[in-house]
């Protein structure tokens, strides 16, 4: 028996779903679904972007009631129509989007709705920082309780979230995409403390499409797709491959095809280019780099080397201080983003729900924000809505966006499929220069491998593509070429046939090349 299941005790069913269905309306999110954990285990819930993972976990933790179904938890029976009984029988959340106040201490956030009091009934703060302190040496999770949560990393953030949840009693752990938007060595991290916290009896769920990380960290797998129950399998024994066909229904091709290239002129460039970060320090420096018609350039780089500010200053969201970005030959530096629309320069944003999304419009009307004024799709000060809606019907079913129904708000769609409206509407709009920036956070395999087609027909089509992603996985198998970013600067460039992870490495830690 591998080790990582050495902590479950198959004795102890802490958690049963039995034959749970979910409708909304005409569509079943979740249909006849059954899920069994046991105490100490991880157990991964395996499924495309829409397959109803997290509204299966919102029944648990009791924000949405089922249609029909039980649920046991320690083999007794239990209605959970609210968080608050969810957290009453030791079910405990922690969701993609952190429930956190930024202003507030880490653990002025922990307490929150469960403050400890004096005997005059003040908040007794320095009890709550002991606490804190207490709870997070037990579980291994250490974070200073007096540090403001806004100056924290997103990987402290998530063990604030799972620390409030083991602060109120949580047996239970249900983490929905838990890896989503951690760099390497926090995913490392993480993994590190599902295992402390399974050793001291906790039962684990986490959401997710990530196999290689269901392999390192999971001991069962749940498979649903679209809303249906296909299998619980032992991970030790299944392979990556097993796992992505039993997720979208057929075999997944892990490499990226791509044809001899075909390569223009330089359609982009940057010329020395500097700017400043939020705190009016440099974070650019003299960076430069071109792009060529029919190739994709990849940016690979460690977090926070300049990547973001790089993309914001390309797409008019940051004042560059210095330098020329040219595309086509003209200047485009320093225009506004409607103004680099105009010279075919699109984006996929970093953050699809700040930048890519107006979460509260609709489906529709997120794909047509850059062009609603095209005439096809507007008269005077008059939308045309017939026309729109039969645009996003067109995109939806092209990209697979589900549920496929263009008048749904986007608040109310998976993040995958929030992405997937982005996508559709960049690639679309037919640009010179596509600047695609983390394009896969968040997707799953099939939705990954489609969106790495759409780059490439991207590129075959004659268009540049500029890929900046913090998966080296991702820029080594789709780019033509790699330039590695280090401190705001570009530190080399490499044929991706050339390329290997410990050169670039190596590069991304500040060495060179020659270094190897």
């Amino acid at each position: 028996m591998d080790n990582t299941k050495k902590n479950v005790d198959f004795d102890k069913k802490v958690v049963q779903m039995k034959s749970i269905t979910k409708k909304f309306g005409s569509f079943t999110a979740n249909d006849n679904i059954n899920l069994t954990v046991h105490k100490g285990e991880v157990h991964a819930l395996l499924g495309e972007n829409g397959a109803g993972k997290s509204t299966l976990m919102n029944i648990l933790y009791g924000l949405y009631q089922p249609t029909s179904g039980e649920i046991y938890i320690n083999e007794k029976k239990v209605e959970i129509d609210n968080p608050n009984i969810a957290i009453e029988n030791g079910i405990g959340m922690v969701h993609q989007h952190f429930m956190l106040i930024p202003p507030f201490t880490v653990a002025e956030n922990i307490i929150l709705g469960m403050e400890p009091t004096s005997s005059l009934g003040k908040i007794d703060m320095q009890k709550a920082i002991n606490d804190v302190k207490k709870i997070s040496e037990k579980y291994g999770l250490y974070v200073d309780p007096m540090s403001k949560v806004e100056d924290i990393t997103v990987g402290m953030q998530q063990r604030v979230e799972i620390l409030k949840a083991l602060y109120r009693g949580a047996e239970i752990l249900i983490l929905d995409e838990p890896t989503a938007v951690l760099t390497p060595q926090e995913i490392k991290e993480l993994i590190n403390i599902m295992r402390n916290l399974t050793e001291q009896g906790k039962s684990i769920i986490i959401i997710t499409h990530k196999l290689k990380e269901i392999k390192e960290a999971a001991d069962f797998c749940t498979i649903i797709r679209r809303g249906k129950y296909i299998d619980t399998v032992d991970v030790e024994k299944t392979t990556e491959d097993d796992l992505a066909a039993m997720m979208v229904g057929r075999e997944v091709n892990f490499k990226v095809d791509k044809k001899e290239q075909n390569l223009g002129d330089v359609v982009f460039k940057v010329e020395d280019l500097v700017a400043k970060d939020n705190r009016g320090l440099d974070v650019l420096n003299k960076l430069s780099l071109e792009v060529r018609r029919g190739e994709i350039l990849g940016i690979a780089g460690i977090d926070g080397n300049g990547q973001s500010e790089l993309v914001e200053v390309l797409t008019g969201l940051r004042k560059a201080e210095s330098g020329i970005v040219f595309i086509n030959n003209k200047d485009i530096t320093n225009k506004t983003p409607r103004e680099m629309f105009e010279n075919g320069l699109y984006n996929i944003p970093e953050d699809r729900q700040k930048r890519g999304l107006v979460l509260d419009f609709t489906i529709a009307e997120n794909m047509v924000l850059e062009n609603y004024a095209k005439p096809q799709f507007s008269k005077g000060f008059r939308l045309l809505e017939d026309n729109i809606k039969s645009f996003a019907k067109d995109l939806i079913a092209k990209f697979d966006v589900r549920p496929a129904d263009e008048t749904l708000k986007a608040r109310g769609l998976s993040g995958g499929n929030q992405q997937k409206i982005i996508i559709a509407r960049e690639v679309t709009n037919d640009p010179d220069l596509l600047i695609a920036t983390q394009p896969t956070r968040g997707l799953d395999v099939g939705a990954i491998e489609f969106v790495h087609k759409s780059l490439v027909e991207q590129r075959d089509k004659g268009k540049g593509v500029l890929l900046v992603s913090l998966e080296l996985d991702e820029v080594m198998s789709v780019s033509d070429r790699i330039a590695v970013i280090y401190e705001g600067k570009i530190v080399g460039i490499v044929d991706s046939k050339d390329a290997d992870e410990n050169t670039l490495g190596l590069m991304m830690a500040g060495g060179t090349e020659d270094e190897k």
